[in-house]
């Protein structure tokens, strides 16, 4: 059982200067996307921008890992090595992976993490991706505590990590094929195309309507500030936020958010501690609601809950704000709730219409209407006839708070290492040491005269004044942890002396954690080499290059099949597993009811379907494990355009034919 007492928060980025402010808002590490190669396709960096980013990091110990957690064709995995031979150069401290492949390749000594798309729900399989090597492991988001707790209680070496914060797929990560069966985009290579976010037209087998246009795949945002505390006791020890798509103020603010609830835990459990370096302070109070999120859930973490979905819209809805009061030409008044902030020119507001849509409304400029800043008329940037069903009364919320957003496009957070100087007098001139509080030291000399001050008691204030001036540094001093020796505090050390010195302290301490930082070692895979827990594979585990197919074979699989995005038509299969049941959220589970009254006759819970615009797809139940199957078929479409590229490319390898044995869908 491995119980690391370091407590990591992991944070987003999409380029580096977004990673920076994340580590300056207390972040103990950063994952970002390689130059290429990532889930987020179009969140791609460059080695230097890495680069830049490590240097940063490593100032507070805090670490930084590069994802690579696509599935590859072979034709990838030479470059794929060459890019994380150049990003373990650049200093990166991990690769975030999904494909096996990578592990049959002579790569740098580089620590390994296990992506969440590896799709990783049972003790059986983290420990199977322990033993091969995975030094981090990322379960699924689905996992309820007592699962998490199984998973950490099978590792002996590994670090367990766990989403806390974001968007949710609805899928088991590594387990939705509907974009590339639909579109020929991968969510397995990076560029899904979110069918999961569209409205459907649920049906049952005799085509009564249950649902009209809602997002039935469509999940609330992931919120576990709530349960940190006994994610922590499940053995969770790296607290993982989404978002490398999100802009800097999400970032800022979010990880803001979990810094200070993640102190709050550690100031009351003295047997853990933060996995970096420095203290956060913040010039503003940090507030999820204030992000673009679709309604937030905990999700099965506590158990199945029946309101995870954000059905009506996959949208912003934004934090409530008050109601219409008047409806002009060309504007609209409204009354604000009790205690909610004043308007702002540029703010968002949104409502839902008649057919609970969701409808924005941007502001163009605001007046107030009162003297306390309650009652307000505002001019929208569009015609306030493109606004429909707003009228009297009509609830509001506001999902844009301009005076928000400036703030956070200012400094919003400062992180200091606490350090102790003393200055002492020697027989050359000076000598100052400085120790950081995780015990590293240094000390640096001064040669100069000294000469005993008129007035000692200013001569000393002045000295501990200039030392210390640390404001452009990463650490503080505290007048408590600046000390004099002897009677150096008697004499006239002239600002021309002093300041170099400390300058030159402080550098030298800054090189001095540097230098002892070590690099995350990778973890040596067991031997001989560990058995897979199943000895066949389907398309489900995602095996896309001859290298994955090898490093099965080696572990005991005896049966192969190739990824779906092989294009080797597989027929009507599972394009999606999800945790979440449709059937549940419409209150028609077998268990809540055997059959409640729909629109047209009563509807029974038997098998499913969805329906947008001329895609359909049908969903099945494996009620055993309580588990959802959206079932269909790649669209002709989608195969001959794999067909053709794969002619023209006459240097591709060839298209990956293991031995093939087609799955059964689950019954309902």
């Amino acid at each position: 059982m491995n119980r690391s007492p370091e407590l990591e928060l992991l944070a987003p980025a999409r380029d580096a200067n977004i990673g920076i402010e994340a580590i300056n808002h207390g972040a103990d590490a950063v994952y970002i996307g390689g130059p290429s190669f990532g889930a987020r396709a179009s969140a791609g960096n460059d080695v230097a921008e890495i680069e830049r980013l490590v240097r940063h990091a490593h100032r507070f110990n805090a670490r930084i890992f590069v994802t690579l957690n696509t599935i590859l064709r072979d034709d990838e995995l030479e470059p794929a090595r060459r890019m994380v031979q150049q990003v373990y150069e650049a200093g990166a401290d991990a690769l975030i992976v999904q494909d096996m492949g990578l592990l049959e390749m002579d790569l740098p000594p580089i620590q390994l993490h296990a992506s969440t798309q590896t799709d990783i729900r049972t003790p059986e399989k983290a420990r199977f991706l322990e033993d091969v090597g995975f030094a981090q492991i990322v379960v699924a988001r689905e996992l309820t505590l007592p699962q998490i707790q199984a998973i950490a209680n099978k590792l002996d070496r590994a670090k367990l990590e766990f989403f806390v914060h974001g968007a949710l797929c609805v899928a088991y990560s590594g387990q939705c094929f509907i974009s590339h069966a639909h579109t020929g985009r991968s969510a397995n290579r990076g560029d899904c195309s979110q069918a999961c976010r569209l409205p459907y037209t649920v049906t049952d087998s005799a085509g009564r309507i249950v649902a009209h246009d809602k997002h039935v795949l469509s999940m609330k945002d992931n919120n576990q500030s709530a349960n940190l505390a006994a994610l922590i006791d499940a053995g969770v020890r790296s607290f993982k936020i989404e978002g490398r798509y999100k802009d800097m103020g999400y970032v800022k603010n979010i990880t803001a958010h979990y810094r200070k609830l993640l102190d709050e835990v550690l100031a009351t459990r003295p047997a853990l501690q933060p996995a970096s370096s420095g203290k956060t302070t913040f010039t503003f109070t940090p507030d999820p609601d204030q992000n673009f999120n679709r309604g937030s859930t905990d999700y099965f973490v506590n158990g199945r809950q029946e309101d995870i979905g954000a059905f009506d819209s996959p949208k912003h809805a934004g934090v409530p704000l008050g109601w219409v009061t008047k409806v002009g030409k060309e504007h609209f008044d409204l009354e604000l709730d009790d205690g909610v902030p004043p308007l702002h020119n540029g703010d968002g507001l949104t409502y839902f219409d008649l057919q609970q849509e969701l409808v924005g409304v941007q502001l163009n400029t605001v007046s107030p209407l009162d003297n306390i800043g309650r009652r307000w008329r505002v001019m929208p940037n569009e015609l306030m006839t493109s606004f429909k069903d707003l009228r009297v009364n009509t609830v509001l919320k506001r999902n844009r708070d301009m005076a928000w957003v400036r703030g956070l496009e200012k400094k919003s957070s400062e992180r200091r290492i606490p350090v102790a100087l003393h200055l002492t007098r020697t027989a050359a001139g000076l000598a100052l040491s400085a120790q950081d509080s995780e015990g590293h030291r240094v000390t640096v000399h001064a040669t100069h005269a000294l000469d005993r001050a008129r007035d000692s008691a200013k001569a000393e204030a002045s000295l501990r004044d200039n030392l210390s001036k640390l404001g452009t540094t990463i650490f503080n001093a505290p007048a408590e942890a600046i000390t004099l020796g002897g009677d150096v505090g008697a004499c006239f050390v002239p600002t021309s002396v002093i300041n170099p010195l400390r300058r030159e302290a402080i550098e030298a301490l800054e090189a001095e954690r540097l230098r002892a930082l070590p690099r995350l070692a990778p973890l040596p895979a067991v031997e001989p080499p560990a058995l897979y827990p199943e000895d066949s594979l389907s398309y489900l585990a995602n095996v896309f290059n001859h290298k994955a197919f090898d490093f099965y074979a080696k572990h005991g699989v005896k049966v192969i099949e190739a990824a779906y995005e092989s294009h080797e038509e597989l027929g009507e299969v599972s394009l999606m597993i999800t945790k979440h049941c449709v059937r549940f959220s419409l209150s028609l589970c077998p268990k809540q009811a055997k059959g409640v009254m729909g629109v047209q006759g009563t509807i029974r819970a038997e098998p499913l379907s969805l329906i947008n615009g001329n895609e359909k797809l049908t969903l099945r139940f494996d009620c055993k494990p309580c588990e959802m199957h959206v079932v269909g078929k790649m669209k002709r479409s989608v195969i001959n355009q794999a067909h053709q590229a794969s002619q023209a490319a006459a240097t591709a390898v060839a298209p990956i034919t293991f031995y093939r044995q087609r799955p059964v869908s689950p019954r309902s």
